[in-house]
């Protein structure tokens, strides 16, 4: 049987130090000094809390897997909390709620966001690990939409989802075998993957030139099979690779056009495939196929 050794002491205690780690973060960048200056700015009736200290505080609860603004109630008297993220006063749940949905209803907010994400792992020089293509390293970039599960709730924007479900479909962007977080934009659930996808991923290329000089390879699925997508990235000089949407085409019409201007290889005994390459299509899409024979 373990013996437990039970002793008390004055030294302050705390069950959440790796905030210590997340103030030293936010302390690299200027987001709470931009936010300061973003509209809108402080109200009547949250003259003492500052926007820098209102989003500090939610992404400290949020480091913590805790989203319910309530969640910040325990931490209003925490010395290490405020000392951690560098909060001069912590806000209230509904101070809390009341800045946050009115930064929300801005552009500013947003773009402060996602420019001081970025900006972060450039200033830390953030290792972002490549893939190798053709013996070429890309940074893959990787775009899709991700449907939330938000039934039986009657948020705003709640409807169904291509998944079945009532909920959100936001777009997520992500860079290197890390994964680190580029863009993200809140979409009703019924609302289309290409719909807004163009704007989107101007947006996105941007910010990723921002975090590193290394050549980005896109990669979409078939939702996003768009010639504006394409175009965005040829104007930005972006590789990328979209999965193909036959649409009304068939099998049989691709392994004609494989069998007319590609060339056959064979992978290994009883496995050959086609490779090639049109440009343009009818739609005016640019593609690169890969179509199996029969052996």
């Amino acid at each position: 049987m373990k013996k437990f050794i039970i002793e008390t002491t004055s030294e302050r205690i705390t069950a959440h130090s790796g905030l210590a780690i997340i103030g030293d973060l936010l302390y690299h960048t200027n987001l709470p000094q931009r936010l300061n200056q973003a509209k809108p700015g402080k109200t009547e009736r949250n003259s003492k809390i500052s926007n820098g200290d209102a989003a500090s505080s939610y992404i400290g609860i949020l480091c913590q897997a805790k989203s319910d603004f309530d969640h910040i109630e325990a931490f209003r008297e925490d010395e290490f909390f405020r000392y951690a993220l560098n909060v001069e006063k912590v806000p209230s749940s509904p101070t809390l709620r009341q800045q946050l949905d009115q930064g929300a209803l801005t552009e500013d907010w947003k773009t402060i966001l996602m420019e001081e994400s970025a900006d972060l792992i450039r200033r830390l020089d953030a290792a972002i690990s490549p893939i190798d293509v053709g013996g070429k390293p890309y940074l893959p970039l990787d775009m899709d939409v991700s449907p939330f599960d938000n039934s039986n709730t009657f948020n705003e924007g709640v409807s169904r989802t291509y998944k079945g479900c009532g909920g959100y479909a936001p777009m997520f962007a992500y860079i290197g075998q890390e994964g680190y977080g580029v863009n993200v934009e809140l979409r009703e659930g019924s609302d289309h993957s290409q719909k807004g996808t163009p704007d989107f991923l101007q947006k996105t290329i941007k910010l990723a030139k921002s975090m590193t000089d290394q050549a980005l390879l896109l990669r979409m699925d078939s939702a996003c099979d768009s010639a504006d997508n394409m175009k965005v990235c040829t104007m930005n000089k972006v590789d990328f690779v979209i999965k193909r949407n036959p649409r009304k085409e068939t099998a049989e019409d691709w392994l004609a056009i494989a069998q007319k201007e590609g060339m056959c290889h064979e992978e290994r005994p009883g496995k050959r495939y086609i490779q090639a390459s049109v440009s343009p299509l009818s739609r005016g899409r640019a593609f690169l196929s890969a179509s199996p024979l029969k052996s």
